[in-house]
């Protein structure tokens, strides 16, 4: 069962983890998408840049004097644009109004899959590099450049791998696509400069590298302070939890220590001004009933015992009387004794009750002394052993000798009880057994029998006052119920435990553990 401040600890590390993954999320969308805008902004500022020089370059002229380098691209344009990947693709003979009319008729796809394979064949003989390898050059599929030719500002934003010049692999960029016309050529001596515009598809691309070792960069500082956080947040949970629930935890081990020999005590009330507190002092009010309760039940148990003992003493000598100094018929001695019989029963359930109610209130008196277990055993062996000859029936020690302290009227007492019961029952065999544990600091009484047995779910019912068994004999031999509830009491005193073991048809084991105690050390002289 995981305890209540783990489960906080749990709950509150849990909920700040799911926090912290969403304000990591949006963090890293939100700075991933600044540096994508910051990208396109600076694309569209390259891209307005070089159609600004383009015209002065004389870039549609294959012959024009512009230093090339040995793939034919531009130097001048390479330092100029260092960073940007470049690319312009003339069309020639359309302007946009006709190139969009000419889409909108091919509504058939062979008639537009021919106007946009003879698009791309301009495309490829007009095609100008920049800092891209002119073997791998940027293409359009269909769908792209119909998209391009259909949007509204006719421009395109994409994530496309690029070949660049010189570099094995290619290269994931951003790429702005235009197609709008473009000053390639230098515009004749009193013309308007836009009348040698051309209509082209210009492409401008800058690596996303940056972008995703930022992002990688960023994500691993979160990732840090995400296990930081957590650890931190986990560990104060824990301690504010316990710091929380140790009140709680006082309450608790004062409860547990509160018996019913001890009812006069009370848990501590914590001044917090909390549940805590008004839940100490709901317990304190439960036990001070629960006290009065106990110690009315224990007063009327000992005062009907007193007050019942002088009546039942009285019947008890008038009838012995009557049996020894009078002449009564047959049919009257027989009632006389039937009358002595009952008030010697009545007297021994009298003297149950006044044991009872002293180890209850916790007057039950104890008389510590040494105590060898084997020879303990024995004595009450022997001191049985007529009763258990007249039903035929066999007792038998065995086991270590272990020397213990205990009070040898009361533990006596116990056992003979645990024997008679098994008497009782009918057994043919009894075995009375003791061991030192494994721990060393308790000795093992076992009342071992080969009785019927009894059902398990009876066996915690015995130690129940006043309850016996449907089939029990004990009824008719004078039992009243009383003799485990004593035993469990006297052993209870010990500071010991008593418990039943039992299979139907196999028989019965009585097991009671009680502390060595304080036993001196002997000679061997001194063990008698």
């Amino acid at each position: 069962m995981v305890s209540l401040r783990w489960r906080l600890t749990l709950f509150y590390t849990a909920l700040l983890a799911v926090l912290l993954t969403v304000v990591a999320v949006a963090a890293l969308y939100m700075m991933r998408t600044s540096l994508i805008r910051g990208l396109d902004r600076e694309l569209q500022d390259t891209y307005s840049s070089f159609t600004a020089v383009a015209s002065a370059l004389n870039l549609g002229n294959a012959d024009a004097p512009v230093v090339r380098d040995a793939s034919g691209q531009p130097i001048i344009l390479r330092y100029q644009f260092p960073s940007s990947s470049i690319q312009v693709e003339e069309l020639s003979f359309y302007d946009l109004q006709g190139l969009t009319t000419e889409l909108q008729v091919a509504r058939t796809a062979p008639e537009r899959t021919r106007l946009l394979n003879f698009l791309r064949a301009l495309m490829n003989a007009s095609r100008q590099v920049i800092a891209i390898d002119p073997m791998q050059p940027i293409r359009l599929d269909d769908q792209a450049l119909t998209r391009l030719i259909e949007a509204p500002d006719r421009r395109l934003l994409m994530n496309l791998q690029v070949k660049e010049t010189f570099k094995k692999a290619p290269t994931l960029m951003r790429v702005l696509v235009r197609l709008e016309p473009v000053q390639l050529h230098p515009a004749p001596l009193g013309s308007p400069e836009d009348s040698s515009q051309t209509l082209a598809v210009t492409y401008v691309g800058r690596s996303l590298d940056e972008i995703t070792d930022t992002l990688a960069q960023l994500r691993s500082v979160i990732m840090l302070l995400f296990l930081a956080g957590l650890a931190s947040a986990g560990t104060g949970a824990y301690l504010l939890a316990g710091q929380a629930l140790s009140p709680l935890r006082q309450v608790q081990r004062a409860a547990e220590r509160i018996g019913g020999q001890n009812l006069g005590e009370r848990v501590p009330e914590p001044q917090t001004d909390d549940e805590v507190q008004a839940l100490a002092q709901a317990l304190n009010g439960m036990l001070g009933r629960l006290e009065q309760s106990f110690e009315s039940q224990r007063r009327f148990t000992s005062d009907a015992s007193h007050e019942l003992r002088t009546p039942v003493t009285a019947i008890s000598g008038h009838a012995s009387y009557l049996l020894r100094r009078t002449n009564p018929t047959g049919q009257q001695a027989e009632s006389l004794r039937i009358i002595q019989s009952e008030s010697e029963r009545l007297t021994n359930l009298i003297a149950s009750l006044l044991q009872l109610a002293r180890s209850d209130s916790g007057a039950l008196v104890l008389n510590r002394a040494p105590i060898f277990s084997s020879l303990f055993l024995g004595e009450i062996s022997r001191e049985l052993a007529p009763l258990a000859q007249a039903q035929q029936t066999t007792l038998e020690v065995a086991g270590q000798d272990v020397p213990f302290e205990g009070d040898p009227d009361r533990l006596r007492q116990v056992v003979i009880n645990l024997v008679g019961n098994a008497l009782k029952a009918g057994a043919r065999t009894v075995t009375l057994r003791s061991s030192l544990e494994e721990d060393g600091a308790q000795v093992h009484l076992r009342v071992q029998d080969d009785g019927p047995g009894i059902p398990e779910d009876q066996l915690e019912r015995l130690f129940d006052r006043f309850y016996r068994l449907e089939d029990s004999r004990s009824r008719d031999q004078g039992g009243a119920g009383l003799g485990l509830s004593i035993a469990k009491g006297i052993v209870d005193a010990h500071g010991g435990r008593i418990w039943l073991e039992s299979t139907l048809g196999q028989g019965t084991t009585a097991h009671v553990v009680l502390p060595v105690g304080n036993v001196p050390v002997l000679d061997e002289d001194d063990v008698p």
